[in-house]
Order: C-alpha cells, then sequence, then structure tokens
C-alpha cells in the first residue's frame, strides 16, 4: 500500500475513533449524533481527498506524522469548492395545493379520481403536467418535481410549520424556519438590506405565524411588507421616511434613550433585547438607498410587470427577484390572490382561478433569473403544507378535495439543483408513494445543502436549551 492510502485510512480512522467522544463533546444527550456526526465528516474527508491531487498530498503529508491532518484537509476542500452565496424564494402555497390536479394526474384512474384536467407535455421528455400550466411546461427544465413527498401531519399550521423548517411543530419548542437559519447562521455583519423579508402575512389561527424564527428570538424574524406589491398605491413605508435627516437623528437619539431605559429595568426579559438588536439593525436599513429602491417596485419596466402578472402572486415574485439582487438572502412570497389552496369545495374552479397565476409567475421568474445570470445562486421554492385527497368529496357546494399528507408534490429550481427530474412516484390514484419517498426532513437536508447551512449547528433556545438546526433527514441526492 503506498503512502497517499495510508494517509487516506489514517484519517478515516482518526475520524471513527472520534465517535465515542462526540457525545461527550456536544453534551447533547442524543447518542446517534455521534454516528451521524462521524459519517457526515467521514463524507467530507473522502469528497476533499479526492480534490487535491496526489502530488500535492505527498508533499503536504511528509511534513507531519500522521501525513494530512484534517484541518488541511478541510482546507484543500474549501479551497477547492470556495462556497457561494446562494439565496432563496419561497412561494408558500398556504392551504394544501392539489398534486393530482397539478403536479401527477392520474389520467386512467376512475372520473371520480382524476377528475376534470388533462396531463400535457413539457419540454423535458416524458414529463408532464396539468393543462392549467402552460407556462411551466415551456421551461420545465428549470426546474424538478417531486411528486414521493410525505409528511406526518394533514393539520394546517403543524404542517406549514414542519415544510417551513424541516422539524415537528411543538406549542413549547416552536421550530425556526429557513429564512431565520440563514439570518443566524450567515448573516451576523450588518448589511443595507434585512437578511428575511416575506411579502405577505401567514398566519395559522390556532398554530401562530410559520417560517419565522421560533426559538431563536425575533431578531431573527423576517421583515414583513403587508401592503399588496400589485396596488398602485404600493410603498413601504419604512424605507421611505419622510422626515429630513435632523429630525432623523432626533428620532434615533429618542430610541436609543427608550432602548437604554428598557434594557436597564427589564434586562432580564430576552425578547425585549433581542428586540433591540432587530431595531439597531432596522434603523440603519431604513437610511438605506439600496433597501429604498429594492422595494420601489415601479421602477421595473412595465412590460416585465406585466410579464409576471398584474396580481398579488406575480408582483410578488417580481419583488422577490428585485430583494434578492438587492441583496436580501430569503424572501417568503404568500402564493395566492383569492381562494388560498384548501380547496375543500369547488375544487376545480378554485384552481381555475389560482393555477394560471402561480403558473404564470413562476415561468417568468425562473426565466428571468435565467437570464440576468441568477440561476445557480437563488434556489426557488413552490410548496405547501401537503396535497389533497385522491377521491373527491361530496361537498354541496360542488365536490372538492380534503387534506392528504400521504403523498403529495412539491417543485424546487436553481440554487445548484439539478432540474428537469422527477423524483418519486404514487400508484394509480395518487395516494400513496410507491418510488422513491422523500419525507419533509429529506427535502429540509437538501435546501439547507443548496444553501450552505450547516444541520448540525448547535443552537440554543431562549431558556438555554441546547438544540440541533435539522437532527433528521438525508440530501435528495438525485438533486444535487
Amino acid at each position: 500500500m503506498d503512502r497517499t492510502a495510508l494517509i487516506r485510512g489514517e484519517l478515516v480512522r482518526m475520524v471513527k475513533g472520534s465517535q465515542g467522544l462526540a457525545v461527550e463533546r456536544d453534551g447533547l444527550g442524543m447518542p446517534e449524533s455521534s454516528g451521524m456526526l462521524a459519517q457526515m465528516m467521514e463524507r467530507d474527508i473522502h469528497s476533499a481527498w479526492h480534490s487535491v491531487s496526489r502530488r500535492e498530498a505527498l508533499r503536504v503529508g511528509g511534513l507531519t506524522a500522521l501525513g494530512l491532518s484534517l484541518p488541511d484537509i478541510l482546507r484543500a476542500k474549501a479551497a477547492a469548492n470556495p462556497k457561494r452565496e446562494v439565496n432563496c424564494i419561497l412561494l408558500w402555497m398556504l392551504g394544501g395545493p392539489s398534486h393530482i390536479d397539478m403536479y401527477d394526474l392520474k389520467p386512467d384512474a376512475p372520473s371520480e379520481i382524476r377528475g376534470i384536467f388533462s396531463p400535457i407535455s413539457t419540454n423535458v421528455r416524458g414529463t408532464q403536467i396539468g393543462e392549467l400550466m402552460p407556462n411551466m411546461a415551456k421551461c420545465a427544465d428549470k426546474f424538478s418535481i417531486i411528486r414521493s413527498m410525505h409528511s406526518y401531519t394533514a393539520t394546517h399550521g403543524k404542517g406549514d410549520f414542519h415544510l417551513m423548517s424541516g422539524n415537528p411543530y411543538s406549542r413549547t419548542l416552536v421550530p425556526p424556519g429557513f429564512g431565520a437559519m440563514i439570518s443566524r447562521q450567515q448573516e451576523q455583519a450588518p448589511r443595507s438590506t434585512p437578511p428575511f423579508v416575506q411579502v405577505g402575512s401567514l398566519n395559522s389561527p390556532e398554530y401562530g405565524e410559520p417560517g419565522r424564527a421560533g426559538y431563536l428570538g425575533r431578531v431573527f424574524d423576517p421583515f414583513v411588507v403587508e401592503p399588496n406589491p400589485n396596488a398602485a398605491s404600493f410603498k413601504v413605508n419604512a424605507f421611505m421616511p419622510n422626515v429630513g435627516a435632523g429630525r432623523m437623528g432626533q428620532r434615533k437619539g429618542l430610541l436609543d434613550a427608550l432602548e437604554a431605559f428598557q434594557s436597564t429595568t427589564e434586562r432580564q426579559q430576552e425578547q425585549l433585547r433581542s428586540y433591540d438588536g432587530f431595531q439597531e439593525r432596522a434603523f440603519s436599513m431604513i437610511t438605506s438607498p439600496t433597501a429604498k429602491n429594492a422595494f420601489d417596485i415601479k421602477q421595473e419596466p412595465e412590460k416585465v410587470r406585466d410579464r409576471y402578472g398584474r396580481n398579488r402572486v406575480g408582483q410578488g415574485m417580481l419583488l422577490a427577484r428585485r430583494l434578492v439582487e438587492a441583496g436580501v438572502r430569503f424572501v417568503t412570497v404568500k402564493g395566492y390572490i383569492r381562494y388560498g389552496w384548501d380547496h375543500h369545495p369547488e375544487v376545480f374552479p378554485r384552481l381555475k382561478t389560482e393555477v394560471p397565476v402561480y403558473d404564470q409567475a413562476y415561468a417568468a421568474l425562473l426565466n428571468d433569473l435565467h437570464e440576468r445570470g441568477m440561476t445557480d445562486n437563488t434556489l426557488v421554492i413552490t410548496a405547501g403544507e401537503f396535497g389533497r385527497t385522491p377521491r373527491l368529496n361530496n361537498d354541496p357546494r360542488a365536490p372538492g378535495r380534503d387534506h392528504w399528507s400521504r403523498a403529495f408534490s412539491l417543485t424546487l429550481g436553481g440554487g445548484g439543483i439539478n432540474t428537469g427530474a422527477v423524483i418519486g412516484a404514487t400508484d394509480r390514484i395518487g395516494g400513496e408513494v410507491t418510488d422513491r419517498p422523500v419525507s419533509v426532513p429529506d427535502f429540509a437536508r437538501t435546501v439547507y445543502h443548496a444553501l450552505g447551512l450547516d444541520p448540525m449547528a448547535k443552537l440554543y433556545t431562549r431558556d438555554g436549551r441546547p438544540m440541533y438546526a435539522l437532527p433528521e433527514g438525508k440530501v435528495i441526492e438525485e438533486l444535487v
């Protein structure tokens, strides 16, 4: 065996030998984490090894008794594969879109299953989607479909939190969404735009607002844009102050004085301390021309606005593109114009209202990102919390479909994700996964991978409990 093989074997032995120390070191009381951590480290070592030439390995290997040290290997990997900043736009289809009428049609099923829509061919050979999405059919090579998603819950609220974070919801431990995790892990330095923006309010009456900062604290919440971006009067007042520099300075001084008083008299309240940090960051953004311009959607040419669609979803997606261009890392867009996607009654007329709007906006965004050279550094996700029942119900208003979490679909494009693919399959009625099941944590791990997030990052709740960012799930290898 030559020296390079000995060095490589010694590195792997070192990692495997560290398994018994992992639990003591992280102190999280999760014995299974040690094996998971070692496996991740071993994969990194093997990956890094292949990034370094044999000659370089032999040269560096002569410097230490063991050859290449773990830091040497990881530094070599980083040099060979420099990190790129990947941003994300999430179109949140609140309510649960009907997979069987949009992405996973069953034309040979009985009429009470298949509904009224037919599949159409796309520009990816062998891939079909619903007839209400002709624009997406023309750019199906720019996104991939997962048809084999499944979730532990078919409950609104719980499902939203799960899909938008990868972790299950608990009233005592609310999981942070992807955007908050980017803010926490990657955005410690101030910038001229908010790292995390949400276009439109999202709320579950029973469970609260999904996809926010959860146990990380309010400092990592999104900046929420309430007005409809399609409205003629649309503007974000926070970034368009109508006072002069002198009065703005006075307001800043007053804000500082009030917050100093609060921090002195209520020092133990973590939420207020988080809010202090948020206010300070928000003030610096208010004075930023970059942020002001990014939110001014009227700067876009009329033909571009028409291309996305003159409605809340279309203009929300266009605004998201502008924000990402300006430096915002994660944008969530409320993804419907009237009914939402919870189509218990009247599923077909309601889909005829919502799907064409979605189809136009999503295709416009993907094509626009491609034309602007932004595809590789912008991940685009369209998803809801679950799918709909294969069998139509007997709602007296008109047939609809109810909640269904055992099989559903979502899409991902850009951000380095392999596109034009279809992952998984369901049975003849779209009710059960029959091939390549993908769990919500698997989907979330793939999002983490694309965004450069660390799933095993050790975080702390506001009461000091240690947590892993995303302890479950495996990356969907076909997509990366």
